[in-house]
């Protein structure tokens, strides 16, 4: 993390948007990572304001209120009463979760863009926007559609493509229609602020891509770097909108400000609200110190598609205010897949956070440690049922929860749950071994790799599998039971401290645990634990359940219900089958999977990208022709599959050392062809 020892902690989740639940990818991506880190700081002491909150403004609201014949306002009560409930149901520890339509929120906002329009940061400019004129209005990006320019999606929305990720302008979609009315808009010139990220750009440079090359996460730097390898344009900061905040300026009546220069405001009225509620001081959370040690370090725990907001706009916006602290982290994560499919929140093809805890009560903690077990820190990884079933069954039920019940059994079963004597760890062996373990997790959860400090958790478990299995206490019992009882007292020692290392993973069944021993749950983490004489166990109980067959059966019955259906036709237009080979021409092709380290667009070609690819084996150049279909910054992170061993080529000036396989439809689009899931760079394509 960083070489700093920050005396505060300012950490945010992603606000989630107000008009829809929550799905396990949010989770995986932004919550649950944030979740364990501050956790973890709390365990030691660290003074730290934990903040989140619903994003309630933006076009993608008004369009579900006019949808469902409701108000805005109804649709964000709706989904902030959800969206809050379920993170307090799951046990997301927010110091508070906030809404971007306070009163409090709105003020901030405008302060800051006050703050930027009277150093005259913004540019203002006329530009030609999309207008329908049916209900005379101007559309914000949401309210039009069309089709994708990268690939080939007909309900791409004019600032993104949910299909294939890529940022949008709504000038860029073909056949744009208006959600309004269903006809082609037409373009008017109308006036806004906007700002000018070129301006910043070397300063950004010198910040994050000098400043940041060793310490950010790879698939997060690698997207910021060809972002600005491309070069920032400025970015309007207004909108045409009958909801949000108001621009505060007399000329602008009827305008409001872009969503994204008021929703990661919020993370600063948020806190300002905690601190108003709770005697604090929220500037020395947010706002540099007259001693530059005592700034608080910032962490934005993200999802992929944030990225750039987070690590180029918001930095942008807080570095020409000048008095707030800057982010230290932007620890993003790639996205969650579901089931051989990306996650769908219009095609409803999603595991949603407030069905599962009234389906599966009380199983918080199993869906935490399987998200965690699978999180997608460097690359897009998948969640299915039979993995959730087999991580919780082979793992948490057969090692953890097989381990402490054992112990509890044998101590109720030879000495009546009680302990003999003011017992402490008696096994040097072991208390080095659970040294270690402290200090790997925690380098493991400071450098944001959760996925390693949930695995080494589960290793402690193990360790105490191991050493009760060797010890073998119920053959001792009878001829040694001084030595008997020793053994299951220092195995007593190793289930407290799993329950000390699961506060942060796992907390609900650190609890548990805490309440099997009959300790005190301190909060903090513990090297030495200590029963008095006498002491009386609790009555053993399943720390966790198997997950039967049926369970999953019914789950993906479920996901199968909710597809739409579609009926079979014969492939139109289908490219002619070519001449047949021989099996031996397949065999010397060798095809590996691959990932993209980095990717740039190849000077005065419009159709070329020059991307990076770890192969597995190495690390090699390859020019390939998808410049019309994908966005550099966009495919950083992404697994491809390559061609490895045809002859190096020069294009352009660029020596190419392979070819990226891809799927052309009749139309000549292009997509990725991937694995239905992530394999590691170099596996075998057969």
């Amino acid at each position: 993390m960083t070489t700093k020892n920050p005396k505060k902690y300012t950490v945010t989740s992603a606000l989630p948007y107000a008009n829809g639940p929550l799905h396990i990818g949010h989770l995986a991506g932004a919550y649950i990572p944030a979740d364990i880190f501050v956790r973890h700081l709390r365990l030691q002491q660290k003074d730290v304001v934990y903040v989140c909150g619903s994003d309630e403004h933006g076009a993608a609201i008004t369009i579900k209120a006019k949808k469902e014949g409701t108000t805005p306002q109804a649709i964000i009560d709706k989904y902030h009463n959800q969206i809050k409930q379920s993170f307090e149901d799951f046990g997301i520890g927010f110091d508070i979760y906030h809404r971007t339509s306070a009163p409090i929120h709105h003020d901030l906002s405008k302060e800051f863009f006050l703050n930027l329009y009277e150093k005259d940061e913004f540019v203002e400019k006329f530009s030609d926007q999309y207008y329908d004129e049916e209900y005379h209005q101007f559309l914000a990006d949401r309210y039009i559609t069309g089709t994708c320019p990268s690939c080939g999606n007909d309900s791409a929305y004019g600032d993104q493509c949910e299909k294939c990720g890529t940022s949008l302008s709504p000038t860029e979609l073909i056949n744009p229609k208006s959600t309004l009315s269903g006809k082609t808009p037409v373009l008017k010139p109308t006036k806004h602020w906007y700002l000018p990220l070129d301006k910043y750009q070397p300063w950004l440079e010198k910040w994050l891509l000098e400043g940041k090359k060793d310490s950010w996460k790879t698939n997060v730097y690698g997207q910021c770097s060809s972002w600005l390898k491309q070069g920032l344009q400025p970015r309007s900061m207004t909108r045409d909108l009958d909801w949000g905040v108001d621009v505060p300026l007399e000329e602008a009546e009827g305008k409001k400000l872009y969503v994204w220069l008021d929703a990661p405001i919020g993370y600063i009225s948020a806190t300002k609200q905690w601190a108003l509620d709770h005697g604090k001081d929220w500037k020395s959370y947010w706002k540099k110190q007259e001693n530059p040690e005592d700034d608080a370090c910032l962490i934005h725990f993200i999802g992929k598609d944030n990225i750039v907001f987070h690590c180029i706009t918001f930095p942008s916006i807080l570095h020409a205010h000048g008095e707030y602290i800057l982010p230290e982290h932007v620890p993003a994560n790639e996205f969650l897949n579901l089931e051989g499919d990306k996650l769908s929140t219009s095609r409803n093809h999603a595991v949603w956070l407030h069905e599962y805890l009234e389906e599966l009560p009380n199983k918080q903690d199993e869906l935490r440690y399987v998200l965690t077990s699978i999180m997608p820190e460097t690359s897009d990884s998948e969640f299915t049922w039979k993995d959730y079933q087999a991580r919780i069954n082979n793992e948490l039920v057969a090692i953890l929860g097989n381990f402490v019940n054992r112990v509890m059994i044998l101590m109720h079963k030879y000495f009546e749950g009680k302990t003999l004597g003011a017992t402490s760890l008696k096994d040097d062996t072991l208390q080095n071994q659970l040294k270690e373990a402290y200090t790997e997790i925690d380098t493991y959860l400071n450098d944001f790799k959760f996925r390693n400090g949930v695995a080494r958790l589960m290793d402690v478990a193990r360790l105490g599998n191991k050493y009760l299995t060797e010890k073998e206490p119920w053959k001792t019992f009878k001829e040694k039971p001084e030595e008997t009882r020793e053994v299951l007292q220092n195995c007593l020692h190793i289930i407290a401290h799993l329950g000390s290392l699961s506060q942060a993973f796992l907390p609900r069944t650190a609890t548990k645990i805490f309440a099997m021993l009959n300790l005190p749950e301190t909060g903090l983490y513990q090297q030495d634990f200590k029963f008095a004489d006498g002491h009386q166990l609790s009555t053993p109980s399943l720390l966790f359940e198997k997950i039967e067959d049926e369970l999953v059966e019914k789950q993906l019955a479920k996901l199968n219900s909710k597809k739409p259906v579609v009926e079979e036709h014969a492939v139109k237009n289908a490219l002619p089958a070519k001449a047949n080979i021989s099996f031996d021409n397949f065999a010397s092709l060798d095809i590996r999977t691959g990932k993209i380290l980095a990717a740039e667009k190849v000077a005065k070609t419009k159709k070329l990208l020059k991307l990076t690819i770890d192969t597995g084996l190495d690390e090699r150049t390859v020019v390939s022709g998808i410049a019309e279909y994908y966005n550099p910054e966009d495919i950083v992170g992404q697994h491809v599959s390559i061609l490895i061993n045809l002859e190096p080529r020069e294009i352009k000036g660029i020596l190419s050392r392979g070819m990226i396989l891809m799927a052309e439809n009749s139309d000549g689009k292009l997509t990725f062809v991937t694995p239905t899931q992530t394999f590691a760079p170099g596996s075998v394509i057969r």
